[in-house]
Protein backbone atom coordinates (compact mmCIF):
# COMPACT_ATOMS: atom_id res chain seq x y z
CA UNK A 1 0.00 0.00 0.00
CA UNK A 2 2.98 2.43 -0.59
CA UNK A 3 1.22 3.70 -4.08
CA UNK A 4 0.21 6.91 -3.58
CA UNK A 5 -3.95 7.27 -2.67
CA UNK A 6 -6.37 7.49 -5.81
CA UNK A 7 -8.05 11.30 -5.10
CA UNK A 8 -11.41 10.39 -6.23
CA UNK A 9 -12.24 13.62 -6.04
CA UNK A 10 -10.03 13.47 -9.53
CA UNK A 11 -11.87 10.79 -11.19
CA UNK A 12 -14.58 11.19 -14.15
CA UNK A 13 -17.15 9.36 -11.34
CA UNK A 14 -16.66 12.06 -9.58
CA UNK A 15 -17.13 14.60 -11.62
CA UNK A 16 -20.25 12.88 -13.08
CA UNK A 17 -21.57 12.57 -9.70
CA UNK A 18 -21.18 16.25 -8.76
CA UNK A 19 -22.56 17.01 -12.41
CA UNK A 20 -26.04 14.44 -11.17
CA UNK A 21 -26.33 16.15 -7.69
CA UNK A 22 -26.47 19.75 -9.15
CA UNK A 23 -29.24 19.01 -11.06
CA UNK A 24 -31.28 16.57 -8.83
CA UNK A 25 -34.37 17.12 -7.30
CA UNK A 26 -36.10 13.86 -5.55
CA UNK A 27 -39.17 12.84 -5.60
CA UNK A 28 -40.09 9.83 -3.97
CA UNK A 29 -43.74 9.82 -4.58
CA UNK A 30 -43.21 9.43 -8.06
CA UNK A 31 -40.23 7.48 -8.12
CA UNK A 32 -41.10 4.32 -5.52
CA UNK A 33 -42.78 2.35 -7.72
CA UNK A 34 -42.77 -1.90 -7.59
CA UNK A 35 -40.01 -2.28 -9.58
CA UNK A 36 -38.19 -0.05 -8.14
CA UNK A 37 -38.40 -1.05 -4.97
CA UNK A 38 -38.06 -4.87 -6.43
CA UNK A 39 -34.81 -4.03 -7.68
CA UNK A 40 -33.67 -1.99 -4.98
CA UNK A 41 -34.41 -5.07 -1.75
CA UNK A 42 -31.79 -6.64 -1.45
CA UNK A 43 -30.29 -9.80 0.41
CA UNK A 44 -27.51 -10.23 2.49
CA UNK A 45 -27.17 -13.73 4.35
CA UNK A 46 -30.31 -12.99 7.06
CA UNK A 47 -30.84 -9.69 6.37
CA UNK A 48 -33.46 -7.75 4.04
CA UNK A 49 -32.37 -4.17 2.91
CA UNK A 50 -34.73 -1.92 1.28
CA UNK A 51 -32.75 0.84 -0.45
CA UNK A 52 -35.33 2.21 -2.42
CA UNK A 53 -36.22 5.40 -0.08
CA UNK A 54 -32.81 6.83 -0.41
CA UNK A 55 -32.19 9.37 -2.94
CA UNK A 56 -30.87 8.72 -5.83
CA UNK A 57 -31.95 6.73 -9.42
CA UNK A 58 -30.10 4.76 -11.81
CA UNK A 59 -27.52 7.31 -13.08
CA UNK A 60 -26.56 7.82 -9.43
CA UNK A 61 -26.36 4.38 -8.82
CA UNK A 62 -24.11 3.97 -11.91
CA UNK A 63 -22.03 6.54 -11.34
CA UNK A 64 -21.35 5.68 -7.60
CA UNK A 65 -20.43 1.75 -8.86
CA UNK A 66 -18.13 3.24 -11.32
CA UNK A 67 -16.67 5.57 -8.60
CA UNK A 68 -15.83 2.03 -6.65
CA UNK A 69 -14.23 0.63 -9.77
CA UNK A 70 -12.36 3.80 -9.99
CA UNK A 71 -10.90 3.70 -7.07
CA UNK A 72 -10.61 0.22 -6.73
CA UNK A 73 -12.98 -0.77 -3.25
CA UNK A 74 -12.98 -4.14 -4.53
CA UNK A 75 -9.22 -4.47 -5.24
CA UNK A 76 -8.76 -2.57 -1.78
CA UNK A 77 -11.02 -5.11 0.07
CA UNK A 78 -9.36 -8.30 -1.77
CA UNK A 79 -5.72 -6.99 -0.49
CA UNK A 80 -7.28 -6.46 3.11
CA UNK A 81 -8.53 -10.01 3.06
CA UNK A 82 -5.36 -11.19 1.84
CA UNK A 83 -3.53 -10.38 5.21
CA UNK A 84 -1.28 -7.40 3.17
CA UNK A 85 -0.05 -4.23 5.70
CA UNK A 86 -3.23 -2.39 5.02
CA UNK A 87 -2.84 0.21 8.07
CA UNK A 88 0.11 2.13 6.34
CA UNK A 89 0.35 3.94 9.20
CA UNK A 90 0.86 1.25 11.56
CA UNK A 91 2.16 -1.25 9.12
CA UNK A 92 0.11 -3.99 10.20
CA UNK A 93 -2.60 -5.93 8.21
CA UNK A 94 -6.06 -6.00 9.24
CA UNK A 95 -7.73 -8.94 9.80
CA UNK A 96 -10.93 -9.15 11.68
CA UNK A 97 -12.55 -11.29 8.92
CA UNK A 98 -9.81 -13.87 10.37
CA UNK A 99 -11.90 -13.80 13.81
CA UNK A 100 -14.71 -15.82 12.12
CA UNK A 101 -13.36 -17.85 9.54
CA UNK A 102 -14.15 -21.61 10.12
CA UNK A 103 -11.04 -23.68 11.73
CA UNK A 104 -10.56 -25.59 7.92
CA UNK A 105 -9.82 -22.33 6.42
CA UNK A 106 -6.04 -21.19 5.83
CA UNK A 107 -4.48 -17.93 5.69
CA UNK A 108 -0.56 -17.15 6.34
CA UNK A 109 0.21 -13.57 7.43
CA UNK A 110 3.34 -12.44 8.11
CA UNK A 111 4.43 -16.28 8.04
CA UNK A 112 2.40 -17.15 10.36
CA UNK A 113 -1.27 -19.46 9.97
CA UNK A 114 -3.74 -16.89 11.85
CA UNK A 115 -6.47 -19.26 10.97
CA UNK A 116 -4.96 -21.91 13.31
CA UNK A 117 -3.72 -19.27 16.06
CA UNK A 118 -7.46 -17.92 16.19
CA UNK A 119 -8.67 -21.10 17.04
CA UNK A 120 -6.23 -22.35 19.44
CA UNK A 121 -7.35 -19.13 21.64
CA UNK A 122 -11.10 -19.24 20.65
CA UNK A 123 -10.38 -22.88 22.41
CA UNK A 124 -8.91 -22.08 25.16
CA UNK A 125 -11.76 -18.88 26.06
CA UNK A 126 -14.78 -21.18 25.28
CA UNK A 127 -12.62 -24.12 28.07
CA UNK A 128 -12.31 -21.24 30.53
CA UNK A 129 -16.02 -20.21 29.94
CA UNK A 130 -17.52 -23.30 30.32
CA UNK A 131 -15.53 -23.72 33.48
CA UNK A 132 -17.17 -20.55 34.70
CA UNK A 133 -20.86 -21.30 33.72
CA UNK A 134 -20.45 -24.73 35.08
CA UNK A 135 -19.29 -23.55 38.58
CA UNK A 136 -16.08 -25.61 38.25
CA UNK A 137 -13.96 -22.44 38.47
CA UNK A 138 -15.30 -20.58 41.80
CA UNK A 139 -14.02 -17.75 43.99
CA UNK A 140 -11.16 -18.10 46.30
CA UNK A 141 -13.45 -19.14 49.12
CA UNK A 142 -15.19 -22.09 47.03
CA UNK A 143 -17.96 -20.28 45.87
CA UNK A 144 -19.34 -20.60 42.24
CA UNK A 145 -19.05 -17.34 39.99
CA UNK A 146 -22.54 -14.99 39.72
CA UNK A 147 -21.11 -12.25 38.30
CA UNK A 148 -18.46 -11.22 35.98
CA UNK A 149 -16.61 -7.59 35.40
CA UNK A 150 -15.37 -6.86 33.01
CA UNK A 151 -13.19 -3.64 32.84
CA UNK A 152 -12.35 -1.97 29.79
CA UNK A 153 -12.64 0.85 27.36
CA UNK A 154 -13.33 2.03 23.96
CA UNK A 155 -13.65 -1.04 21.84
CA UNK A 156 -12.72 -3.23 25.00
CA UNK A 157 -15.85 -2.44 26.37
CA UNK A 158 -18.63 -0.86 23.56
CA UNK A 159 -18.28 -4.45 21.39
CA UNK A 160 -18.94 -6.45 24.46
CA UNK A 161 -21.49 -4.92 26.51
CA UNK A 162 -23.37 -3.72 23.13
CA UNK A 163 -23.83 -7.30 22.65
CA UNK A 164 -24.68 -8.59 25.96
CA UNK A 165 -27.37 -6.22 25.75
CA UNK A 166 -28.69 -7.39 22.29
CA UNK A 167 -27.95 -10.92 23.52
CA UNK A 168 -30.12 -10.85 26.79
CA UNK A 169 -32.36 -13.71 26.05
CA UNK A 170 -29.32 -15.85 25.47
CA UNK A 171 -27.92 -15.36 28.99
CA UNK A 172 -27.40 -17.97 31.44
CA UNK A 173 -29.68 -17.94 34.36
CA UNK A 174 -28.01 -16.77 37.60
CA UNK A 175 -24.85 -15.73 36.15
CA UNK A 176 -24.87 -11.95 34.95
CA UNK A 177 -22.19 -9.19 33.57
CA UNK A 178 -21.10 -6.11 34.14
CA UNK A 179 -19.44 -3.28 32.24
CA UNK A 180 -16.47 -0.75 33.94
CA UNK A 181 -14.49 2.03 31.11
CA UNK A 182 -14.81 5.28 32.61
CA UNK A 183 -11.83 6.38 34.79
CA UNK A 184 -14.48 8.56 36.60
CA UNK A 185 -14.69 6.53 40.08
CA UNK A 186 -18.51 6.61 40.07
CA UNK A 187 -18.38 4.00 37.56
CA UNK A 188 -16.83 1.51 39.92
CA UNK A 189 -18.35 2.57 42.29
CA UNK A 190 -21.76 1.96 40.87
CA UNK A 191 -21.03 -1.43 38.74
CA UNK A 192 -19.57 -2.84 42.37
CA UNK A 193 -22.48 -2.20 44.22
CA UNK A 194 -24.37 -4.35 45.88
CA UNK A 195 -22.57 -7.47 44.37
CA UNK A 196 -20.48 -10.29 46.44
CA UNK A 197 -16.79 -10.47 46.25
CA UNK A 198 -16.66 -13.83 46.98
CA UNK A 199 -18.95 -14.54 44.03
CA UNK A 200 -17.23 -12.44 41.44
CA UNK A 201 -15.24 -12.35 38.82
CA UNK A 202 -12.80 -9.75 37.20
CA UNK A 203 -11.73 -9.39 33.30
CA UNK A 204 -9.02 -7.29 32.35
CA UNK A 205 -9.47 -6.63 28.40
CA UNK A 206 -6.42 -4.33 27.52
CA UNK A 207 -4.21 -5.47 24.49
CA UNK A 208 -1.11 -3.64 26.33
CA UNK A 209 -2.26 -4.20 29.71
CA UNK A 210 -1.36 -0.08 30.02
CA UNK A 211 -4.02 1.43 29.32
CA UNK A 212 -4.86 4.50 31.84
CA UNK A 213 -8.49 3.77 32.50
CA UNK A 214 -8.34 0.35 32.28
CA UNK A 215 -5.37 -0.18 34.71
CA UNK A 216 -6.65 2.19 36.99
CA UNK A 217 -9.68 0.57 37.28
CA UNK A 218 -8.55 -2.51 37.65
CA UNK A 219 -6.57 -1.54 40.75
CA UNK A 220 -9.47 0.20 42.13
CA UNK A 221 -11.42 -2.98 41.54
CA UNK A 222 -8.42 -5.17 42.96
CA UNK A 223 -8.56 -3.01 46.12
CA UNK A 224 -12.03 -3.34 46.51
CA UNK A 225 -11.84 -7.18 46.72
CA UNK A 226 -9.01 -7.78 48.77
CA UNK A 227 -10.70 -5.00 51.32
CA UNK A 228 -13.73 -7.34 51.50
CA UNK A 229 -12.86 -10.83 51.03
CA UNK A 230 -12.72 -12.65 54.45
CA UNK A 231 -10.06 -12.32 57.05
CA UNK A 232 -7.45 -14.07 56.62
CA UNK A 233 -7.54 -14.46 52.70
CA UNK A 234 -4.54 -15.03 50.79
CA UNK A 235 -4.21 -12.12 48.61
CA UNK A 236 -2.58 -13.96 46.05
CA UNK A 237 -4.71 -16.93 45.66
CA UNK A 238 -7.77 -14.09 45.86
CA UNK A 239 -6.50 -12.48 42.84
CA UNK A 240 -5.29 -15.27 41.08
CA UNK A 241 -8.55 -16.61 41.51
CA UNK A 242 -10.60 -13.43 40.93
CA UNK A 243 -9.26 -11.73 37.96
CA UNK A 244 -8.38 -13.10 34.43
CA UNK A 245 -7.06 -10.73 31.95
CA UNK A 246 -7.37 -10.36 27.76
CA UNK A 247 -3.98 -9.09 27.08
CA UNK A 248 -0.97 -10.11 24.97
CA UNK A 249 1.62 -8.39 27.56
CA UNK A 250 1.73 -11.66 29.67
CA UNK A 251 4.47 -9.99 31.58
CA UNK A 252 2.37 -6.90 32.53
CA UNK A 253 -0.32 -9.51 33.78
CA UNK A 254 1.80 -11.49 35.76
CA UNK A 255 3.04 -8.35 38.14
CA UNK A 256 -0.54 -7.33 38.85
CA UNK A 257 -0.92 -10.85 39.82
CA UNK A 258 -3.12 -12.93 37.26
CA UNK A 259 -1.76 -16.31 36.62
CA UNK A 260 -0.40 -16.25 32.78
CA UNK A 261 -2.44 -19.64 32.13
CA UNK A 262 -5.52 -17.17 32.57
CA UNK A 263 -4.33 -14.65 29.38
CA UNK A 264 -6.07 -14.64 26.80
CA UNK A 265 -4.32 -12.88 23.55
CA UNK A 266 -5.18 -11.56 20.55
CA UNK A 267 -3.27 -9.87 17.49
CA UNK A 268 -2.07 -6.32 16.51
CA UNK A 269 -4.22 -7.05 13.14
CA UNK A 270 -7.16 -6.61 15.45
CA UNK A 271 -8.34 -3.09 16.11
CA UNK A 272 -9.53 -2.40 19.53
CA UNK A 273 -12.83 -1.55 17.99
CA UNK A 274 -12.94 -4.73 15.60
CA UNK A 275 -12.04 -6.82 18.59
CA UNK A 276 -15.47 -8.00 20.11
CA UNK A 277 -15.50 -11.55 17.88
CA UNK A 278 -12.06 -12.10 19.33
CA UNK A 279 -10.90 -12.92 23.22
CA UNK A 280 -12.17 -9.31 23.85
CA UNK A 281 -15.75 -10.77 23.81
CA UNK A 282 -14.63 -13.37 26.43
CA UNK A 283 -17.65 -12.00 28.90
CA UNK A 284 -20.11 -12.14 26.35
CA UNK A 285 -19.06 -15.91 25.93
CA UNK A 286 -19.26 -16.60 29.78
CA UNK A 287 -22.55 -14.65 29.43
CA UNK A 288 -24.37 -16.64 26.13
CA UNK A 289 -22.07 -19.97 26.35
CA UNK A 290 -19.63 -21.28 23.44
CA UNK A 291 -22.33 -22.79 21.31
CA UNK A 292 -24.10 -19.21 20.59
CA UNK A 293 -20.73 -17.18 20.34
CA UNK A 294 -20.15 -19.44 17.44
CA UNK A 295 -23.18 -18.88 15.96
CA UNK A 296 -22.21 -15.30 16.31
CA UNK A 297 -19.04 -15.55 14.59
CA UNK A 298 -20.94 -17.57 11.95
CA UNK A 299 -22.92 -14.66 11.02
CA UNK A 300 -20.03 -12.05 11.21
CA UNK A 301 -18.59 -14.87 8.39
CA UNK A 302 -21.60 -15.09 6.42
CA UNK A 303 -21.67 -11.61 5.61
CA UNK A 304 -17.64 -11.19 5.41
CA UNK A 305 -18.58 -13.71 2.60
CA UNK A 306 -21.23 -11.66 0.99
CA UNK A 307 -19.11 -8.65 0.63
CA UNK A 308 -16.47 -10.84 -0.76
CA UNK A 309 -18.40 -12.75 -3.26
CA UNK A 310 -21.47 -10.47 -3.87
CA UNK A 311 -21.65 -8.40 -7.22
CA UNK A 312 -21.31 -5.13 -6.64
CA UNK A 313 -24.75 -4.00 -7.65
CA UNK A 314 -25.96 -6.37 -5.14
CA UNK A 315 -23.31 -5.79 -2.46
CA UNK A 316 -25.39 -4.43 0.46
CA UNK A 317 -22.26 -3.08 2.23
CA UNK A 318 -20.70 -1.55 -1.24
CA UNK A 319 -23.92 -0.28 -2.06
CA UNK A 320 -24.65 1.12 1.60
CA UNK A 321 -21.37 2.73 1.65
CA UNK A 322 -21.13 4.31 -1.81
CA UNK A 323 -25.23 5.89 -0.37
CA UNK A 324 -23.22 7.44 2.52
CA UNK A 325 -20.31 9.05 0.41
CA UNK A 326 -23.18 10.45 -1.74
CA UNK A 327 -25.11 11.91 0.80
CA UNK A 328 -21.48 13.09 2.92
CA UNK A 329 -19.62 14.49 -0.71
CA UNK A 330 -22.71 15.26 -3.23
CA UNK A 331 -25.72 16.24 -0.77
CA UNK A 332 -23.94 18.06 1.95
CA UNK A 333 -25.04 15.55 4.92
CA UNK A 334 -22.92 16.07 7.98
CA UNK A 335 -24.73 13.38 9.85
CA UNK A 336 -26.19 9.78 9.68
CA UNK A 337 -28.89 8.44 12.08
CA UNK A 338 -29.54 4.47 12.90
CA UNK A 339 -32.47 3.66 14.40
CA UNK A 340 -33.16 0.27 16.05
CA UNK A 341 -36.59 -0.87 16.24
CA UNK A 342 -35.52 -3.23 19.01
CA UNK A 343 -34.59 -2.09 23.03
CA UNK A 344 -32.25 -5.13 22.77
CA UNK A 345 -30.35 -3.03 20.54
CA UNK A 346 -29.76 0.33 22.82
CA UNK A 347 -26.35 0.28 22.85
CA UNK A 348 -25.54 -0.62 19.00
CA UNK A 349 -25.94 3.29 17.80
CA UNK A 350 -23.20 3.57 20.72
CA UNK A 351 -21.12 0.84 19.27
CA UNK A 352 -21.09 2.61 15.68
CA UNK A 353 -20.00 5.81 16.82
CA UNK A 354 -16.63 4.10 17.49
CA UNK A 355 -16.90 1.95 14.49
CA UNK A 356 -17.55 4.39 12.12
CA UNK A 357 -16.30 7.65 13.24
CA UNK A 358 -12.55 6.44 15.17
CA UNK A 359 -12.23 4.89 11.64
CA UNK A 360 -13.21 7.47 9.14
CA UNK A 361 -12.30 10.76 11.15
CA UNK A 362 -9.40 11.40 9.46
CA UNK A 363 -8.51 14.59 7.63
CA UNK A 364 -5.39 12.92 4.92
CA UNK A 365 -4.96 10.10 2.70
CA UNK A 366 -3.22 6.74 3.28
CA UNK A 367 -0.30 7.93 1.75
CA UNK A 368 -0.32 11.17 3.64
CA UNK A 369 -1.65 13.80 1.43
CA UNK A 370 -4.59 15.95 2.83
CA UNK A 371 -8.08 15.53 1.44
CA UNK A 372 -10.01 18.74 0.02
CA UNK A 373 -13.09 16.97 0.46
CA UNK A 374 -15.49 15.42 3.25
CA UNK A 375 -14.74 12.24 4.87
CA UNK A 376 -17.18 10.63 8.00
CA UNK A 377 -20.19 11.62 9.33
CA UNK A 378 -21.72 11.97 12.77
CA UNK A 379 -23.24 8.16 13.41
CA UNK A 380 -26.25 8.52 16.42
CA UNK A 381 -29.03 7.35 17.18
CA UNK A 382 -31.62 5.65 19.39
CA UNK A 383 -34.16 3.06 19.79
CA UNK A 384 -38.10 3.64 18.50
CA UNK A 385 -39.50 4.60 19.48
CA UNK A 386 -38.01 6.11 22.40
CA UNK A 387 -36.38 8.95 19.24
CA UNK A 388 -39.85 9.79 17.65
CA UNK A 389 -40.62 11.58 20.74
CA UNK A 390 -37.21 13.49 21.01
CA UNK A 391 -35.15 13.95 17.90
CA UNK A 392 -37.74 13.09 15.26
CA UNK A 393 -39.05 16.23 14.49
CA UNK A 394 -35.68 17.51 13.20
CA UNK A 395 -35.29 14.70 10.78
CA UNK A 396 -38.75 15.13 9.46
CA UNK A 397 -39.31 18.92 9.14
CA UNK A 398 -35.61 20.27 10.15
CA UNK A 399 -33.21 22.08 7.57
CA UNK A 400 -30.68 19.23 7.74
CA UNK A 401 -30.23 15.95 5.41
CA UNK A 402 -30.26 13.02 7.72
CA UNK A 403 -30.03 10.10 6.22
CA UNK A 404 -31.08 6.92 8.64
CA UNK A 405 -31.09 3.47 9.00
CA UNK A 406 -34.10 1.72 10.36
CA UNK A 407 -33.56 -1.59 11.54
CA UNK A 408 -36.73 -4.21 12.90
CA UNK A 409 -36.89 -7.97 13.14
CA UNK A 410 -40.03 -9.95 12.48
CA UNK A 411 -40.18 -11.38 15.50
CA UNK A 412 -40.04 -10.59 18.86
CA UNK A 413 -37.60 -11.31 21.64
CA UNK A 414 -40.48 -11.13 24.17
CA UNK A 415 -44.45 -11.36 22.74
CA UNK A 416 -46.97 -9.60 25.11
CA UNK A 417 -50.05 -8.61 24.36
CA UNK A 418 -52.52 -6.41 26.37
CA UNK A 419 -55.17 -8.75 25.61
CA UNK A 420 -56.38 -7.21 22.72
CA UNK A 421 -53.51 -5.91 20.54
CA UNK A 422 -50.37 -7.49 19.53
CA UNK A 423 -47.72 -4.98 20.88
CA UNK A 424 -45.03 -5.83 18.80
CA UNK A 425 -47.46 -5.29 15.54
CA UNK A 426 -47.89 -1.86 17.05
CA UNK A 427 -44.10 -1.37 17.44
CA UNK A 428 -43.49 -2.39 13.64
CA UNK A 429 -46.37 -0.62 12.57
CA UNK A 430 -44.30 2.64 13.97
CA UNK A 431 -41.86 1.41 12.52
CA UNK A 432 -43.39 1.15 9.02
CA UNK A 433 -44.99 4.75 9.15
CA UNK A 434 -42.24 6.66 9.98
CA UNK A 435 -39.72 5.49 6.95
CA UNK A 436 -43.33 6.29 4.79
CA UNK A 437 -43.64 9.48 6.35
CA UNK A 438 -40.02 10.37 5.81
CA UNK A 439 -40.28 9.47 2.02
CA UNK A 440 -43.54 10.94 1.12
CA UNK A 441 -44.29 13.84 3.86
CA UNK A 442 -47.24 15.74 3.58
CA UNK A 443 -47.96 18.68 1.21
CA UNK A 444 -50.40 21.32 1.82
CA UNK A 445 -53.14 20.61 -0.12
CA UNK A 446 -52.86 17.11 1.57
CA UNK A 447 -53.24 19.12 5.08
CA UNK A 448 -55.51 22.28 3.85
CA UNK A 449 -58.16 18.76 2.87
CA UNK A 450 -57.69 17.61 6.39
CA UNK A 451 -59.60 21.16 7.59
CA UNK A 452 -56.08 22.83 8.82
CA UNK A 453 -56.44 26.67 9.52
CA UNK A 454 -54.31 28.52 6.80
CA UNK A 455 -51.92 30.00 9.45
CA UNK A 456 -51.69 26.87 10.51
CA UNK A 457 -50.81 24.88 7.25
CA UNK A 458 -47.06 25.20 7.00
CA UNK A 459 -46.50 23.95 10.29
CA UNK A 460 -48.24 21.15 9.71
CA UNK A 461 -46.39 20.58 6.18
CA UNK A 462 -43.84 17.60 5.87
CA UNK A 463 -41.53 18.19 2.77
CA UNK A 464 -40.66 14.26 2.38
CA UNK A 465 -37.98 13.11 0.28
CA UNK A 466 -35.95 12.14 3.41
CA UNK A 467 -33.46 9.14 2.93
CA UNK A 468 -33.96 5.77 4.67
CA UNK A 469 -32.60 2.48 4.46
CA UNK A 470 -34.84 -0.50 6.41
CA UNK A 471 -32.75 -3.48 7.38
CA UNK A 472 -35.64 -6.59 8.45
CA UNK A 473 -34.28 -10.11 9.46
CA UNK A 474 -36.72 -12.84 11.19
CA UNK A 475 -35.07 -12.35 14.43
CA UNK A 476 -32.20 -10.85 16.23
CA UNK A 477 -30.19 -14.20 17.14
CA UNK A 478 -26.50 -14.07 17.72
CA UNK A 479 -26.09 -15.00 14.02
CA UNK A 480 -28.17 -11.90 13.00
CA UNK A 481 -26.24 -9.54 15.38
CA UNK A 482 -22.74 -10.84 13.69
CA UNK A 483 -24.08 -9.86 10.45
CA UNK A 484 -25.41 -6.43 11.14
CA UNK A 485 -22.16 -5.86 12.62
CA UNK A 486 -19.82 -7.33 9.91
CA UNK A 487 -22.24 -4.94 7.85
CA UNK A 488 -21.34 -1.86 9.16
CA UNK A 489 -18.11 -2.95 9.36
CA UNK A 490 -18.03 -3.09 5.90
CA UNK A 491 -19.78 -0.04 4.84
CA UNK A 492 -17.25 1.79 7.02
CA UNK A 493 -14.62 0.24 4.77
CA UNK A 494 -15.87 0.63 1.44
CA UNK A 495 -16.66 4.64 2.51
CA UNK A 496 -12.51 4.81 3.67
CA UNK A 497 -11.33 2.59 0.38
CA UNK A 498 -13.49 5.68 -1.63
CA UNK A 499 -11.94 8.48 0.41
CA UNK A 500 -8.64 6.67 0.53
CA UNK A 501 -7.74 7.02 4.04
CA UNK A 502 -6.67 4.66 6.24
CA UNK A 503 -9.97 3.69 8.13
CA UNK A 504 -7.31 1.36 10.84
CA UNK A 505 -5.62 3.67 12.73
CA UNK A 506 -6.46 6.37 15.20
CA UNK A 507 -4.01 8.92 15.84
CA UNK A 508 -6.73 11.61 16.97
CA UNK A 509 -7.13 9.36 20.49
CA UNK A 510 -3.36 10.03 20.82
CA UNK A 511 -2.62 13.76 22.00
CA UNK A 512 -5.22 14.15 24.72
CA UNK A 513 -4.08 11.06 26.36
CA UNK A 514 -0.33 12.03 26.45
CA UNK A 515 -2.02 15.11 27.73
CA UNK A 516 -3.40 13.98 30.37
CA UNK A 517 -0.38 12.43 31.97
CA UNK A 518 1.37 15.33 31.83
CA UNK A 519 -1.12 17.66 33.63
CA UNK A 520 -1.37 14.82 36.40
CA UNK A 521 0.99 16.64 38.31
CA UNK A 522 -0.55 20.13 38.11
CA UNK A 523 -3.84 18.79 39.01
CA UNK A 524 -2.26 16.89 42.20
CA UNK A 525 -0.49 20.54 43.35
CA UNK A 526 2.65 20.69 41.46
CA UNK A 527 3.16 24.29 41.23
CA UNK A 528 6.11 24.16 38.62
CA UNK A 529 4.26 21.84 36.06
CA UNK A 530 0.76 23.98 36.84
CA UNK A 531 2.94 27.27 35.67
CA UNK A 532 3.93 25.65 32.56
CA UNK A 533 0.21 25.58 30.94
CA UNK A 534 -1.77 27.96 29.13
CA UNK A 535 -3.71 30.77 30.96
CA UNK A 536 -7.21 28.58 30.42
CA UNK A 537 -5.63 25.51 31.70
CA UNK A 538 -3.75 27.08 34.41
CA UNK A 539 -7.30 28.54 35.98
CA UNK A 540 -9.38 25.64 35.07
CA UNK A 541 -7.03 23.66 37.40
CA UNK A 542 -7.03 26.56 39.70
CA UNK A 543 -10.89 26.11 39.88
CA UNK A 544 -10.40 22.40 40.76
CA UNK A 545 -8.07 22.85 43.70
CA UNK A 546 -10.29 25.55 45.06
CA UNK A 547 -13.22 23.83 44.72
CA UNK A 548 -12.51 20.11 45.64
CA UNK A 549 -12.55 20.87 49.49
Amino acid sequence: MSTPAVDPATTAAWGRLAELASAYEPDLRSTLTPDWVAQQSLTAADLHVDLSKNLFDTDVEAALLALADEVDVTGRRDTMLAGSHVNVTEDRAVLHTALRLPSDASLEVDGEDVVADVHEVLERVYAFADRVRSGEWTGVTGKRIETVVNIGIGGSDLGPVMAYEALEPYRQDGLSCRFISNIDPTDAAQKLSGIDPETTLFIVSSKTFGTLETLTNARLCKAWLLDRLPAGTDADAAVAQHFVAVSTALDKVADFGIDTDNAFGFWDWVGGRYSLDSAIGLSLVVAIGPERFAEMLSGFHAMDEHFRTAPPAANVPLRMGLLNVWYVNFLGAHTHAVLPYSQLLHRFPAYLQQLTMESNGKGVRFDGEAVDYDTGEVFWGEPGTNGQHAFYQLIHQGTRLVPADFIAFARPAYALSDGDTDVHELFLANFFAQTKALAFGKTAEEVRAEGVAEDLVSARTFPGNRPTTSIMAPALTPSVLGQLVALYEHITFVEGAVWGIDSFDQWGVELGKQLAQELGPAVSGDAGVLARQDPSTRALIGYYQENRG
